[in-house]
């Protein structure tokens, strides 16, 4: 699917489909983080399980302020993570909302079109992985 920013001076994205995104046109298959203030940069884990407080506390906080909000795209299907892990964010005042990563997608564009100071954490593991491939 194809999505349009309104704006274009913050990153948008561009396209997504299972396993990847796109930013403002380039593509990526890796897991991510988009900041409305211009930056991407990988994400180290690509399912919920893997997720540790370090994941969440080490995000890019931007160049001035800090983002009003974390949007967590938790993959092909809703996953919420434990409070424990967003403890740091929310005792910086940080919100976070956790949805699939398509609809974390829709939510960043929108929030980042307004102006917003938002991060989009997106796991993109494909539908159906397993985190661990090699046992089983």
């Amino acid at each position: 699917m194809k999505l349009h920013a309104d704006r274009h001076d913050t990153l948008a994205i561009t396209a997504y489909g299972e396993g990847w995104i796109a930013v403002n046109g380039q593509r990526y298959e890796h897991s991510v983080v988009v900041s409305s203030s211009g930056r991407v940069e990988p994400w180290g884990c690509r399912h919920v399980e893997e997720l540790t407080a370090d994941h969440f506390t080490g995000l890019p906080t931007g160049d001035s302020a800090p983002p009003e909000l974390v949007v967590f795209g938790s993959g092909s299907r809703l996953r919420f993570v434990s409070p424990a892990l967003l403890a740091e964010l929310t005792a910086r005042r940080i919100g976070v909302e956790t949805m699939d990563t398509r609809a974390a997608c829709r939510t960043y564009n929108i929030l980042a079109a307004e102006g917003r100071r938002v991060i989009a954490a997106l796991i993109l593991g494909a539908q159906g992985e397993h985190p661990d491939p090699g046992s089983g």
